[in-house]
């Protein structure tokens, strides 16, 4: 249904407080899935600066389910290697983009050029941006949200009235404490960020296709492309005898110098010289009624792992998705409801291990110094050991107790063959369709161009009994017509009557999801989250759990039907 424009009584279903990154990539989720959408900025164009600049591996795949991955990499440098030094040691480079994803490269950019992106995508996508405006009050009600805003210091108040509202709003947001919501941030003694955007020259590359980090006595320290031919250079270091301002080009280039052990480092022409200290903290909830917080309208992020803007385009994307549904009427309301735990649950984690991760590296001391040290002389893979790679790309994203999990597998097989559970994301692996080698993936995100569309992938486990209970599942589901059926067979050839049937003899997909040997159903959430899984001859736990989710079968019209699609 494509929900373009709102009734009379509503300036739009969903209204999004904040225009930057987040903000910005909910509207653009939200017109994706044809849900009428009024973004509301204060700012009267987009930030003239970089702050976030780099998107992991697991935001683009979501990135990719909206149509908006391919628009920011036009503008973006790609990313494969890390090199890392422990108190001037190098250690082996880290293959950042060894990780199994259709996005495996890291993207470098610049908050301001993201942001330019994605206005034009919105715009282009139907979309509406109104600049220049503060709200000043929200206020719930049965059936929906009033806004008030204001234009300027003596501006006339303003009302806007929308079915369910979005803050993201920044780390300074006004809506969260009007909520409640409002958290104390931990602040961090004793430590400060220098950073400045300039243009680089130095011994090393000056492609725009690596990082460098360093740990060294004080702190630590990164190297990154920004576009344009800029790079930033931060240094998060013990702040003793450090002035507490805005550093200069000067001082910005001296450090350098130190850090990297190159005394020809240069550094010129520069955009952005800040300083910064550090706090954080998670807001107790991720949802108020029916108002949601998103990006760091909801948390405040440390500077570890480059995770705060990325960590909000996950944010973005669940919460498009369970709007659409419910604005549909495909979804019970533990759809929406799952959105705080899951969100919030994560931010949490992300926050303790980033405090972690955080005194590590500033904190850690003469000791572990000297132990670094250390290591890195007998490891020369410390950097690997020391940062990660599916956890830094944030493939490893997870969601155990969402209220949306449903697992019905058991027995000794399960325990030998686990497989990626309900709330892990659904791994990627090699198919055939149509006598055509392809991805698993390309049938997950917007199955059959459903753009909330659930995939009920159904594996036969190599069992040439299987075809039949493969066939009653997919009858099972066709009361809800946002579930789209796959058969991922290894076994023989099953006639699919129309649903896509995915060869894969060679156990691929069943062994990335522990299946090889056993028939089974997985049911894949719109954001590529697996939901529910079963044996393939209990079709009655899937519809069960389809009522649960979506409701009773839904009794609709052709044209409504018709509209959905």
């Amino acid at each position: 249904m494509n929900r373009a424009d709102a009734s009379q009584e509503y300036d739009a279903d969903v209204i999004v407080v904040g225009a930057g990154p987040i903000g910005l990539t909910t509207g653009n989720a939200l017109r994706h899935h044809g849900v009428s959408c009024l973004l509301l900025e204060e700012r009267t164009g987009p930030k003239a600066y970089s702050r976030a600049n780099n998107l992991w591996a697991r935001p683009q795949e979501l990135l990719a389910g909206i149509g908006l991955r391919d628009a920011l990499a036009e503008n973006s440098y790609a990313i494969d290697t890390i090199n890392f030094f422990v108190n001037g040691r190098p250690t082996t480079a880290i293959p950042i983009s060894d990780v199994v994803s259709p996005y495996p490269k890291v993207l470098y950019s610049g908050q301001d050029v993201i942001e330019r992106t994605l206005t034009a995508e919105f715009e282009r996508r139907g979309g509406r941006l109104d600049r220049g405006c503060t709200v000043t009050d929200v206020v719930q009600d049965e059936s929906g949200v009033t806004v008030v805003l204001q234009r300027g210091k003596d501006g006339p108040q303003e009302q806007r009235r929308c079915r369910y509202l979005v803050a993201a709003d920044g780390a300074k947001s006004t809506i969260r404490p009007m909520l409640d919501l409002d958290f104390e941030p931990v602040r961090l003694p004793n430590c400060m960020n220098r950073q400045v955007d300039a243009r680089l020259s130095w011994r090393r590359s000056q492609e725009p296709d690596q990082l460098w980090f360093f740990y060294y006595e004080r702190g630590f320290a990164g190297i990154l492309p920004v576009w344009g031919g800029y790079h930033r250079l931060f240094f998060l270091a013990d702040d003793t005898g450090v002035p507490d301002r805005d550093p200069t080009l000067d001082e910005m280039q001296a450090v350098a110098r130190e850090v990297t052990g190159d005394e020809t480092l240069t550094l010129s022409d520069p955009q952005w010289l800040t300083h910064s200290r550090f706090q954080y903290g998670v807001s107790p909830r991720y949802a108020r009624g029916r108002v949601f917080l998103a990006g760091d309208a909801g948390h405040l992020s440390l500077p570890i792992g480059g995770h705060g803007m990325n960590a909000g385009l996950h944010d973005a994307v669940e919460i498009a998705w369970r709007l659409a549904m419910t604005l549909r009427g495909e979804a019970a309301p533990v759809i929406l409801d799952s959105y705080d735990g899951e969100r919030g649950g994560e931010h949490a984690r992300l926050s303790a291990q980033q405090a972690r991760g955080f005194r590590w590296t500033v904190y850690r001391g003469p000791v572990t110094d000297t132990v670094l040290g250390l290591a890195a002389k007998a490891l020369p893979n410390l950097g690997s050991l020391l940062q990660g790679t599916d956890d830094m790309q944030q493939i490893g994203v997870e969601y155990p107790k969402s209220l949306l999990n449903e697992d019905r597998l058991s027995g000794l097989a399960s325990l030998l063959r686990p497989g990626p559970k309900p709330g892990e994301r659904a791994p990627d692996a090699e198919v055939t369709h149509g006598g055509e080698t392809t991805s698993l993936f390309r049938f997950l995100y917007n199955p059959d161009s459903h753009t909330t569309g659930w995939a009920l992938l159904c594996f036969d486990g190599r069992s040439s009994d299987a075809s039949a209970s493969l066939l009653d599942a997919v009858e099972a589901v066709t009361p809800w017509t946002w579930v789209r059926p796959r058969l991922v067979l290894a076994g023989a050839m099953v006639d699919g009557a129309g649903v896509p049937v995915l060869s894969d003899m060679d156990g691929k997909a069943q062994g990335a999801y522990g299946l090889e040997g056993r028939p089974a159903l997985v049911l894949v959430r719109p954001d590529g989250h697996i939901a529910f899984r079963g044996d393939a001859d209990r079709a009655d736990r899937l519809v069960a759990y389809c009522r649960k989710t979506f409701g009773a079968e839904p009794v609709r019209s052709t044209s409504a039907l018709v509209a959905a699609q």
